[in-house]
């Protein structure tokens, strides 16, 4: 059985085949003006439906789609109710076309259900769907600890700690913004961490399993006017960060014990953050290129619906 799943959210165009085991995936970053911290909705949803049809072009071009069973695509940014992300409707109608034209059917998921999926698969590490688990979800947009179950052919998430205010991607993405780097930075400020020859100790306010970051982003911004080295300014930034969320991860196993952990998100492919983690606790982690947001991850949750509909019917 070969699908297909789409995801468009506020940075990446993508979408990706999957036959149950092995799959491909086509993306591209939205375009965003220096200076500028990310896009508005109707900018998005624009470059989204430019983007879309030229990602499936490639497929056909390769013979990717003469035998697609079911699509998929994110439709939302979580599975709760009220949550929604215009720029999720792109996926979702080019989704539900092709579905529609093809005859086959089609699957709802969230973009956060993906980006577990998506970890777990290319960790080697599906079957982490089919028990409960421990999940970071670290995005530009999202930190989130969550409680992970297994539903169907999915997965539920509930949150139980994570960011109280600033995301760890936005205090990642301004303090690269502030730098003079091209927006997302997180790529360009773990490059940076290496040439750091000063390490400060941020003091990120921690309670439970929920902790702040906005103090961090006005301490990165007095570096920055004190005249800091840049490699420094980033590897406060990348220590915030990393320090709390191994703090908490910690207290996290505490409460839960015997659960593993899994990481998602464009944040978890910080190089800094993996090591810590796998030390402290094997940290099951995507493998890079799947920790940003890729489709990879709609298009095994959309496999894995197809599987379950034909348990049903045999």
């Amino acid at each position: 059985m070969l699908v297909l799943g789409l995801d468009t959210s506020n940075y990446t165009t993508s979408a990706a085949v999957f036959d149950g085991t092995a799959g491909d995936y086509a993306s591209h970053l939205l375009d965003v003006r220096p200076g500028e911290l990310g896009l508005r909705q109707s900018n998005a949803l624009f470059q989204h439906v430019k983007r879309m049809p030229e990602l499936l072009e490639r497929f056909s071009e390769e013979g990717k789609l003469a035998e697609i069973e079911a699509v998929g695509a994110s439709t939302r940014p979580r599975a709760v109710e009220g949550s929604y992300m215009p720029c999720f409707l792109a996926g979702e109608s080019q989704g539900r076309g092709i579905a529609a034209a093809l005859k086959v059917p089609f699957y709802s998921h969230s973009h956060q259900q993906g980006h577990l999926a998506a970890a777990a698969w290319s960790a080697g590490r599906l079957e982490m769907l089919d028990a409960p688990f421990l999940a970071w979800h670290l995005s530009g947009g999202t930190t989130e600890l969550l409680l992970v179950k297994p539903e169907r052919f999915t997965v539920t998430a509930e949150i139980i700690g994570g960011t109280s205010d600033l995301s760890a991607g936005q205090l990642i993405d301004r303090t690269g913004v502030l730098l003079g780097l091209q927006f997302p930075a997180g790529k360009a400020l773990d490059g940076l961490y290496a040439q750091a020859d000063a390490c400060y100790e941020p003091r990120v306010k921690q309670k439970d399993l929920t902790f702040s970051l906005s103090g961090m982003e006005n301490q990165v911004k007095k570096l920055v006017e004190q005249g800091e080295k840049k490699a420094n300014i980033a590897r406060f930034a990348i220590d915030a960060v990393s320090n709390v969320v191994w703090r908490t991860t910690e207290e996290a196993q505490r409460r839960y014990p015997g659960l593993p952990v899994l990481c998602s998100g464009g944040v978890a492919s910080n190089s800094q953050l993996r090591e810590g983690l796998s030390s402290l606790c094997g940290a099951v982690f995507a493998q890079p290129q799947f920790s940003t947001d890729n489709a990879m991850g709609t298009a095994v949750l959309t496999w894995r619906a197809l599987e379950a509909a034909h348990r049903e019917e045999s």
